[in-house]
């Protein structure tokens, strides 16, 4: 028996090693606020208020430049590509179809099943 419940990753989720982490231990979805900030089409332009931060009566926390206008990329660029970014902050969703490729799988409720080893 037993009842599904929906899983949503939300924190430190800045690049797509971190997504694919997340959708391997058995998220559902996740929160992309950092990588989302940096696309061109952002309203903040570059800057990201986490929700950690969030407060109903005043604004509390820390206010975060993850973009400056220059180096802004396209949504489109963020999420499916193409990538020249060594550091997976770029592609996020062609990362995460390659992992899957590499381990094996084809569908991703059964990637969310993979097996986990811990490292010592």
């Amino acid at each position: 028996g037993g009842r599904y419940v929906h899983v949503i990753a939300d924190g430190d989720i800045h690049t797509s090693g971190d997504l694919i982490k997340a959708i391997a231990c058995g998220a559902d979805a996740a929160v992309l606020g950092t990588p989302l900030a940096t696309a061109a089409q952002a309203p903040g332009r570059g800057w990201y208020w986490p929700s950690a931060a969030a407060h109903p009566d005043t604004p509390r926390g820390a206010l975060l430049q993850v973009a400056t206008d220059e180096d802004r990329p396209d949504l489109a660029q963020v999420l499916g590509g193409p990538s020249d970014d060594p550091y997976g902050e770029l592609n996020l969703v062609g990362a995460l179809r390659r992992a899957m490729a590499k381990a094996g799988y084809c569908d991703l409720k059964e990637f969310q099943k993979v097996g986990l080893s811990a490292r010592a």
